[in-house]
């Protein structure tokens, strides 16, 4: 059943023992009443219950535990303290070629990771070819794994994987390593998975957490900080990113808005049942949005507007439009950037712009106490059925380096009634499109 328990913790830590010499461990050895190293506690006191068919992601800082709570999960490694009860196969892959011996070939490699991973030999058998082929690197198979480059143990671990029929899959960072062809196939794949397999996620790209995930755990110094929805603990997560590069209290306000409870435009009906296309329903501004920021200054609106400055509550893809967003400096300002991300309901980025490369040869200052505006003039492409939410940022600096002093993670929601888009993201106005014959 999709609400069965497959994976439960109660109280769960490891401790790692840290000697300062190396002599310390042979005195150890003998002298067992007398301790010779220090603890340092990976992680600790760590609940956790993920269901069957769950897609969870796990994010923190390098060093936060996300790693060892894996490797106890997959059964590498064994708790200090506390239980952990894991139903069904699990397929981790937390390093790149973890358990390959760099001394046989890819082949051999296969077979030993796959029997490892709970297949019989028949099964192996069956399965080696396509695993081969998945793989990619049918040309190096025969040869020693100590000859592969880092992509070639991504794609042959990663092909593994996903011929052993796991219950579970244990994604940690390895698609950060390979092309982007490979990366596809491997999302793929993932998406396929999600579909009958329980899925823990390691990544600090939150555009994937939020698109793949269900949900989000945060850890943090071996501690669960934030657990919940995979959007609201990745805004948490980058608010502390932010915080940590600033060097001061970020404050997470407001709430998020469903979609189904906002008054839609009136003319709604008139206009799907017109000729147009692409409609999409803008609604208002909202200022208890979830943000994060340093507190410099704040946005204080983000509107929709035609060529002439007036306000859009419906538009269409193709249509030049303008995007304002209205800012106030609490401190004073120099070199503000103002910007906005377009996302789709899975928390995936579409597009966006900020005004830093307008500026960046005058930085404009602007007094305590002042108020601006940032706008954005472009047309708009044709988007696919759904909702939409812009997120908008108020920073200060560089684009390399600056200081968020407000980020509206939803500021302005929009929905997208009908569409003629169906493969991509977004659908480019065309300015031509013919079909020729002959001359």
């Amino acid at each position: 059943m999709l609400s069965e328990i497959v994976i439960e913790a109660t109280s769960l830590s490891k401790a790692y023992l840290i000697y300062s010499k190396p002599q310390d461990r042979l005195k150890q050895m003998f002298l067992r009443w007398r301790k010779y190293y220090q603890e340092y506690w990976a992680v600790q006191n760590v609940d956790l219950s993920i269901r069957r068919g769950e897609t969870v992601a796990i994010v923190g800082r390098n060093g936060s535990g996300k790693s060892t709570l894996l490797q106890m999960i997959a059964g590498t490694l064994q708790p200090n303290g506390g239980s952990l009860r894991v139903h069904g196969r699990v397929a981790p892959l937390l390093e790149l070629g973890a358990g390959f011996n760099p001394e046989f070939t890819g082949r051999e490699n296969i077979r030993l990771s796959a029997f490892i991973l709970g297949l019989t030999d028949r099964e192996i058998r069956e399965r080696e070819e396509s695993i081969v082929e998945f793989s990619g690197i049918s040309d190096f198979v025969d040869q020693p794994v100590k000859t592969y480059s880092s992509g070639m143990y991504a794609r042959l671990a990663f092909a593994v994987a996903a011929h052993v029929d796991a219950d579970i899959l244990i994604v940690d960072e390895i698609l950060a390593v390979g092309d982007a062809a490979f990366a596809q196939k491997c999302m793929r794949y993932i998406r396929k998975f999600r579909e009958h397999g329980t899925i823990l996620f390691v990544s600090h790209d939150t555009s994937a957490v939020t698109a793949l995930c269900d949900r989000a755990i945060w850890m943090d110094k071996g501690r669960i900080r934030a657990e919940g929805s995979a959007r609201d603990v990745s805004l948490q997560y980058q608010a502390s990113l932010q915080e940590e590069a600033d060097g001061q209290t970020l404050s997470i306000e407001g709430r998020r808005r469903d979609v189904a409870d906002i008054k839609r435009d009136t003319r709604r009906d008139l206009i799907r049942n017109s000729d147009k296309r692409n409609e999409i329903h803008v609604f208002e501004f909202d200022p208890a949005a979830p943000s994060f920021g340093a507190g410099g200054g704040k946005i204080t609106g983000v509107r929709i507007l035609d060529n002439e400055g007036k306000l859009l509550p419906v538009i269409e893809g193709g249509e030049e439009l303008v995007i304002e967003v209205s800012c106030r400096a609490d401190n004073a300002l120099h070199g503000p950037i103002v910007g906005f991300l377009v996302r789709d309901r899975l928390g995936q980025s579409i597009f966006g712009d900020n005004t830093f490369l307008t500026q960046a040869a005058s930085p404009l200052h602007i007094p305590a106490g002042s108020e601006f505006r940032a706008r954005f003039a472009f047309q708009m492409p044709y988007l696919p059925s759904g909702d939409y939410a812009i997120a908008t940022a108020l920073a200060e600096g560089t684009q390399a380096d600056h200081r968020q002093h407000h980020w509206v993670d939803e500021a302005l929601i929009f929905h997208c009634e009908s569409s003629h888009v169906t493969h991509g993201l977004i659908g480019l106005p065309m300015s031509e499109i013919n079909l020729i014959y002959g001359n």
